[in-house]
């Protein structure tokens, strides 16, 4: 059974002509972004009424900013997702008869969706047991607000999810030129933004920024990204020339209050700045291949991967649950970016360690692939299954950014231009979810052992 496959087995089983860089980069990517949120975030408490208050390190001390240059690593995941997904949807096509859409979705929702539902259902439950006998003050609301933020990028990545078939079709046929005419829309997007001031028109650049660095995962599919030195270079340039010359911001992740942010909505500036890592982790190849070339480490790898998801999703959580133990303590937190402070950095990220451990043993079955069969859903095609996915992602983006505060008020957030509630995010999610498992006719012989290495 697939509940039995350990770590060891699976690494073991490991194809020779597996590119096991590319899941350590998956990995690594996913750990950079768990630490850099866990260190970036500066508790204070007002001495004058012990408000609670969640900052950002890097508005209190904005020299610390030039490093998201190299620790904002999230291109680096979509590129991966970029190469993973041209693998698996020509697989799929290879051993299935017909039109492959649907099942390609189908199978790529449940991976990322299943442990997703078990977090909003935990969460969301919980939010309104609180609300309901009035227990949400300010810290509890900031916090139920604060937790949702992350699955903005499994938003996105499902859109990667879904434009991939029509995007690979284009890569075949017209290879690097297709990335540049993605490069080309994000740059005109830019321009309609800072220079003719159409109104929404920078909110395409969360389509053409991040599918520009999932296209370069099609060309490292294909072997042709063979100078990565050129595209780290080219990248690093222009992010320095358009942050040095441009409207664009030092930081390459969101500052509060800032007029522009470089990530919400991405700008031309944080496409290069991809383009400037995926260079920088081709480089890094070599080695890198070594290292994953040890069964020790491999194993570490294949460990990781199979609980990674579930990690990113709680880590927040145990971050928050950390600082609600300190303050319960009676422990105020040291001023942010002061030598207490830095002092105390190791042990605090050590027990956001240790709680996110016990989360992922808690909630990591929801990662499994679920081992299915033949069944008798009837197919409605290609059309049925992009309409669902589209439903979902909107409404995993509507839920990270409307939260779980105030549930019972029918708070609201603005999705572009479309004000959304928690619950109907969650509708959305539930019902697109349901349309893509409608349209797609699930075939004999899922091996979940495949699944569980494949991403």
């Amino acid at each position: 059974m697939a509940s039995r496959i350990t770590a060891k087995g699976l690494a073991e089983a490991t194809p020779a002509a597996r590119d096991r860089y590319v899941d350590l980069l998956r990995v690594a990517s996913l750990g950079t972004v768990v630490l850099g949120h866990w260190l970036m975030a500066a508790v204070t408490v007002a001495e004058g009424d012990r408000r609670v208050e969640m900052g950002n390190l890097l508005a209190v001390q904005p020299g610390l900013q030039v490093l998201t240059w190299v620790l904002q690593v999230m291109p680096v995941f979509f590129f991966v997702g970029g190469f993973s997904h041209a693998l698996s949807y020509r697989s799929l096509a290879r051993r299935t008869q017909g039109p492959v859409y649907a099942v390609f979705l189908r199978g790529r929702l449940q991976r990322l969706l299943r442990p997703t539902g078990v977090f909003v259902a935990v969460w969301g439950g919980g939010a309104l047991v609180v609300q309901a006998i009035g227990g949400e003050g300010e810290t509890a609301g900031v916090a139920a607000r604060l937790v949702t933020q992350p699955l903005w990028f499994i938003g996105i990545y499902l859109a990667m999810v879904a434009f991939t078939p029509p995007l690979l079709r284009l890569h075949q046929r017209y290879g690097w030129a297709a990335f540049a005419a993605l490069v080309a829309a994000a740059a005109a997007v830019d321009v309609l933004r800072f220079v003719a001031g159409v109104p929404y028109a920078e909110f395409l650049n969360f389509a053409f920024v991040w599918l520009a660095v999932h296209q370069l995962g099609f060309l490292r599919a294909d072997g042709r990204l063979r100078r990565p030195a050129l595209l780290a270079g080219g990248g690093l340039a222009g992010a320095v020339a358009l942050v040095g010359l441009g409207p664009y911001p030092l930081s390459m992740v969101g500052m509060p209050g800032e007029r522009i942010s470089n990530m919400a909505p991405p700008t031309l500036a944080l496409l290069c700045h991809g383009m400037w890592l995926v260079g920088a982790v081709e480089l890094l190849r070599g080695p890198g291949t070594r290292l994953v070339a040890r069964p020790r480490a491999w194993r570490a790898v294949v460990a990781a991967n199979g609980i990674a998801m579930t990690a990113f999703l709680w880590h927040l959580t145990a971050m928050l649950a950390v600082y609600a133990a300190l303050l319960a303590a009676g422990v105020t937190p040291p001023v942010p970016a002061s030598t207490a402070w830095w002092a105390q950095a190791p042990l605090r990220l050590a027990a956001a360690a240790v709680v996110t451990a016990l989360l992922v043993t808690v909630f990591r079955r929801a990662e499994r692939p679920p081992a299915t069969g033949p069944t008798a859903t009837r197919r409605l095609g290609g059309p049925v299954a992009a309409a669902g996915v589209t439903l979902a992602l909107l409404g995993v983006l509507g839920l990270s950014l409307v939260g779980f505060g105030g549930l019972w008020h029918g708070h609201t957030a603005l999705l572009v231009a479309v004000p959304v509630t928690a619950p109907a995010a969650v509708l959305m999610t539930v019902g697109g979810w349901g349309l893509v498992e409608l349209a797609a006719r699930v075939r004999a012989g899922h091996d979940a052992r495949h699944g569980m290495l494949e991403e």
